[in-house]
């Protein structure tokens, strides 16, 4: 029995900063190296103290996985093999290498230059980090080194997203990251083969949801914005750059299209231009209708979304407008809610998850009044959340599960409460362990493997010749002498001759002998022939051969001689190393006697 050990540094009973530790196989990786959105204090990344409480990270890990480029799962990526120091691999998809630098720069201009923070990565780490990063095709298997081995999964969610097949030795485990198991507009499904891993580490930011209709939740948010734009309000939309943007955008642009709507749609500047930069050169990870349809029509390119600019804000009448970030803890789209928050025919929606503590998380809670440098702001707009996330929902969690067949799961990335009802229906439903360790917390799994052991021809043969039969019984069970070789991550149980001669060595056989002394009177060979008749009769299945000398021979290998005189007799039982078995069965029927049978 092995084991699988695993540490959330974060992800563990909580959304964000999600850093997962395991040793599998006896190898120690590291999945995802996030940021926490919710603090700007040294909790902001995961406590690498953890791990290098003797030696360095270096020393301790064998590589680093990234899923996708959002921060919560790459933000501290610059700070950990740059700052806490890491030279090893890491591993990511072509899109998320192409990406992710542009995410971090944009997060530590907000952290430097802005909030005027020190002990922060720079842009020089950044590119130093991104050095490090080996990129990876989908169902690309890659070997870290002999031992180790991962391949990367579709995983819907963003462009890039991947879950990770990693095995080690006879241990195997998946780690998703953030997943969807719905195609939508822009991006296709999660999927995964029948893999049967030892451990299946999921996200489970919406294990107690299951979604109503793609369609209906579509048609609420256009109706919503038509009616705030259409009283002369604005809306503002908190997004993160790459992701829900464009699947909202493309469902905007169509609606505006439809209806002849003119209130203006502004998008974040810079960003659009980014975004269709990187959607058109990975359009491979698109979805079909995308693929098919992107010759004759970029549907990033959109007639009614404009660039915004900042100047825009203090703007009369109505306006739609897409910022960054997603979860209003910095940057324009909370320097736009400070400014639209106080008039109630705004309007604010939230399409997506939001981590405790920021202030995202605060408005959809209920709260009126936040304080901001001293200042009181009073929250009058409209707030509605609309589940535009590209979370895989109860339905969709319990849907991969079945899809690859794990012997044990693991919740990361959701809230202690809802990952026990979620536990509870694995449980339940599949009949296999779930475990959902807190930060700093180790899971043990237990691992059971058989070892598929091959058996030479030449073996089988030299049984069936012992047993006297044509085919070896596959009923009876017998002990197989042989010599176990290893080639190759194969196993193959040989005849030791056979073994020899590959390795180039001389045999040597090993005789054993025992004495048994007899009472019986008369002449050697009637005692030689009694002799034979008994083991004879016990032994039907054995070639048996009686030589004149009193000698008797069984398969080539075990003698039974009779010696000494008319009154004192002694049988000699002599047999190979290999017919060690054949041998102790011999001596019990002798020790019997020479009466009966």
């Amino acid at each position: 029995m092995t084991e699988i050990k695993v540490t959330p540094l974060g992800a563990g009973q909580d959304v964000g900063r999600s850093c997962i530790l395991v040793t599998v196989g006896g190898k120690n990786i590291m999945l995802d190296c996030g940021m926490h959105m919710g603090f700007n204090d040294e909790r902001r990344f995961p406590d690498f103290t953890y791990i290098t409480r003797e030696g360095t990270l270096t020393e301790h890990l064998d590589c680093v996985i990234i899923t996708h480029f959002h921060l919560d799962h790459c933000g501290a990526l610059p700070y950990m093999s740059e700052m806490v120091g890491f030279d090893g691999p890491i591993y990511m998809t072509h899109p998320t290498k192409a990406i992710c630098p542009i995410l971090l720069e944009d997060y530590r201009k907000i952290t430097v230059e802005r909030r005027g923070e020190t002990n922060f990565f720079t842009s020089e780490m950044i590119k130093s980090c991104m050095k490090k990063v080996i990129a990876v095709n989908l169902h690309q298997t890659v070997h870290v080194d002999l031992d180790l081995e991962i391949k990367a999964y579709y995983a819907g969610h963003v462009l890039g997203a991947a879950m990770f097949y990693i095995k080690s030795g006879q241990q195997s485990l998946v780690y998703t990251g953030d997943y969807n198991m719905t195609p939508d507009r822009h991006l296709g499904a999660a999927w995964i083969d029948k893999c049967r891993p030892d451990l299946l580490i999921t996200e489970s930011t919406y294990a107690t949801t299951i979604r109503d209709s793609k369609r209906c939740r579509e048609r609420d948010f256009l109706k919503k914005v038509h009616s705030c734009v259409e009283k002369g309000g604005k809306v503002l939309i908190p997004v993160f750059a790459l992701g829900r943007a464009q699947e909202l955008c493309i469902l905007l642009e169509t609606y505006w299209d439809r209806m002849n709507l003119k209130a203006p749609i502004y998008f974040s500047l810079g960003l659009t231009e980014k975004a269709n930069h990187y959607y058109k050169l990975f359009i491979t990870w698109t979805s079909q209708k995308i693929k098919k349809t992107f010759v004759q029509r970029n549907m990033f390119e959109f007639k009614h979304i404009k660039p915004f600019d900042r100047a825009f804000i203090d703007n009369p009448g109505a306006m739609v407008v897409f910022a960054t970030p997603g979860m209003l803890h910095a940057g324009l789209s909370l320097q736009i809610f400070r400014k639209w928050a106080s008039n109630e025919n705004n309007m604010l929606i939230m399409p997506g998850y939001c981590v405790a503590g920021t202030v995202g998380h605060k408005v959809l809670s209920g709260v009126k009044r936040l304080e901001f440098e001293k200042q009181v702001l009073e929250v009058k707009l409209q707030v509605r959340y609309m589940s535009f996330s590209a979370h895989a929902d109860a339905k969709g969690i319990m849907q991969l599960v079945s899809q690859c067949e794990p012997r044990n799961v693991m919740l990361v990335h959701g809230e202690a409460a809802k990952m026990d009802f979620l536990k509870q229906k694995i449980q339940q439903e599949f009949g296999i362990d779930c475990f959902k360790p807190a930060n700093g917390e180790t899971a043990v799994i237990r691992t059971i493997h058989n070892v598929p052991l091959d058996i030479s021809v030449n073996l089988l043969k030299r049984e069936a010749s012992l047993s006297g039969l044509s085919v070896p019984d596959p009923k009876r069970l017998r002990i197989l002498n042989g010599a176990l070789v290893i080639k190759a991550n194969k196993s193959q149980l040989v005849d030791p001759a056979q073994a020899m001669r590959e390795l180039g060595l001389k045999q040597h056989q090993l005789r054993f002998t025992s004495t048994i002394s007899l009472d019986d009177d008369g002449p050697i060979s009637d005692s030689a022939d009694k002799l034979y008749q008994k083991i004879k009769n016990k032994l039907k299945d054995y070639p048996i051969h009686y030589s004149s000398d009193g000698s008797i021979t069984i398969a080539d290998t075990v003698l039974v001689k009779v010696s000494g005189d008319e009154e004192t007799k002694d049988i000699a039982v002599s047999w190979l190393h290999q017919d060690e078995e054949l041998g102790s069965y011999l001596l019990k029927i002798l020790e019997s006697g020479l009466e009966g049978t």
